[in-house]
């Protein structure tokens, strides 16, 4: 009896769990259902009442089509190339300078306009606004480019501005003298149409930014922090319009970058006695290091998907995809595990999931027959948003485990600040409307920036740093970036020439609407 009892206790009990677990997971995929059914961020101030203003219209003519791209043209055929921090193209600048003034005559004529040269070869523009009491905001771009080789595969020479099927190709079409130009020429025409900003703005526009911005923006907001400007927001370039990229999204998509990864360039250097190849020692500096190097790219960084910004970008998406990959981004709060798990297995989406790791230097040894004395390699991170860079730091010297192997922090910074991009949040919102009144096919979304630009320079300067120029990517022109064909549509061009027009102009209301409805959460 007292067996039977046992085991009927047992059988209870068993079932106890079970039914709880079913209860669970019945209740769970309610939830979820729910969630799948009703989550629409983007529900809200698409609706609302929006400030009337009497907004001027673009209308650009043929003559201003041609004028805009030939003034766009002439700024790729500069090359304006920094290599490092002391070596740019100082002729290229400063012919880049001539070429502005040329192109842009009423923006350097204007009494409404204040200029000035920053640190040599960047500028800085200032429009004060009608209504002093609204807080100005700021425009980035930057004037230099990355080196450029015919010989690397490009179908047209990289500082040549040719014209193939509709597309400029050249170093800079896409990083970024397509804003430069088109923040400026949108300013052109405003002006001369008789605009006068309600809402005073800057317009910064460094020299140095592909070797971190140092010298140009630096400078430009040590003049700033002098002047006692505090920003709304700044807008600076950094994500763009993925068309077809993402995949299983019904549509493109507008990504507003709300932060960025910090970086971290670490040196790891072995020292060892040298000797002669025929005596060689049972480790040399090279076979520690690599071994070094070896459990640092088995070992990654742990996985963060869904601790950062990325979970907002999925959840403004969900509404996009088709199931059931909608009932997982709409439920990021159960599947963030499994679709890290996932996105982990692509290096380009790797990159959303956790801070990267990469060995870009490795160098040892001056003779064949010589066992080196030093051996040194160079490893690239980029960390994600939860993340600090000295938990970063931590986390390589436990990985590498040998004291016999020197570690150092060569540079790095932490992860930016995350701006806010809720529905109070004046700049992401502006941007954003911005972005559907020229795109009301796009769906928007924040995002997070894997590289770096100059706007991490003005983060004491405001509390809104957004990242986005509408440019269009379809799959494949990401490798553009930084790459061989770099290129932009013509058409995408003056987009982007009609979309700061329009943002100019929509930044002058004096705050956001009350939203028209809440977003349903659970």
């Amino acid at each position: 009896m007292t067996d039977r009892g046992s085991k009927f206790k047992i059988l209870k009990f068993l079932k106890i769990i079970i039914f709880t677990l079913l209860f669970i997971s019945l209740l769970l995929f309610i939830i979820a259902t729910v969630r799948t059914l009703s989550l629409d961020v983007n529900v809200g101030l698409q609706l609302a009442q929006w400030e009337k203003t009497n907004n001027i219209a673009s209308d650009i003519n043929q003559r201003q089509r041609q004028e805009l791209l030939a003034n766009f043209k002439d700024a790729i055929r500069i090359p304006t190339v920094s290599t490092t921090e002391t070596q740019l193209n100082f002729t290229a600048l400063a012919q880049f300078d001539k070429l502005l003034r040329k192109a842009f005559p009423t923006v350097f004529s204007s009494s409404l306009v204040h200029h000035e040269v920053v640190a040599d070869y960047s500028h800085l523009f200032w429009l004060p606004g009608s209504q002093p009491a609204l807080v100005p905001y700021m425009l980035l771009a930057h004037i230099d480019v990355v080196p450029a080789s015919e010989s690397d595969g490009w179908e047209a020479p990289p500082f040549s501005a040719k014209e193939i099927d509709g597309f400029i190709y050249g170093r800079g079409t896409i990083d970024n003298k397509q804003s430069v130009m088109g923040i400026l020429q949108a300013l052109e025409y405003l002006l001369i149409k008789g605009y006068t900003p309600r809402r005073g703005f800057y317009i910064g526009l460094g020299h140095d930014e592909e070797v971190s911005g140092f010298k140009g923006a630096m400078n430009i907001v040590r003049v700033l922090k002098q002047r006692d400007v505090k920003l709304a927001f700044v807008l600076d370039e950094g994500l763009a319009v993925l068309d077809g990229v993402i995949n299983g999204l019904q549509g493109p998509a507008a990504l507003i970058g709300i932060s960025e990864k910090g970086h971290a360039t670490v040196k790891l250097s072995v020292s060892t006695q040298p000797g002669h190849s025929s005596m060689p020692p049972s480790e040399s500096s090279i076979g520690i290091l690599a071994a070094a190097v070896k459990r640092l790219e088995e070992n990654r960084m742990p996985r963060l998907f869904g601790h950062g910004p990325e979970r907002g970008t999925f959840e403004h998406l969900a509404h996009k995809f088709s199931l059931p990959l909608k009932f997982i981004m709409s439920n990021l709060w159960l599947f963030s595990p499994l679709l890290g798990r996932v996105m982990e297995r692509r290096p380009d989406t790797n990159a959303f999931v956790r801070t990267t790791t990469a060995v870009t230097m490795f160098n040892a040894g001056v003779k064949v027959n010589i066992i080196p004395s030093h051996a040194e390699a160079y490893v690239n991170l980029r960390i994600h948003s939860a993340q600090s860079l000295q938990e970063v730091m931590d986390l390589i010297q436990s990985t590498v485990g040998d004291q016999r192997v020197n570690i150092e922090l060569v540079n790095g910074f932490d992860p930016l600040p995350i701006s806010s991009y809720d529905e109070t949040s004046f700049g992401f919102q502006i941007i954003k409307k911005t972005v559907l009144d020229l795109f009301p096919q796009v769906t928007v979304a924040p995002g997070i920036c894997i590289g770096n630009t100059d706007s991490r320079h003005f983060k004491d300067l405001t509390n809104g740093t957004y990242r986005f120029a509408p440019t269009w990517f379809k799959p494949g022109d990401a490798q553009r970036f930084h790459g061989i064909n770099e290129r932009i549509s013509k058409k995408n061009y003056e987009e982007l020439v009609v979309f700061y027009f329009n943002l100019i102009q929509n930044c002058d209301i004096q705050k956001l609407p009350d939203p028209h409805s809440s977003v349903h959460e659970l």
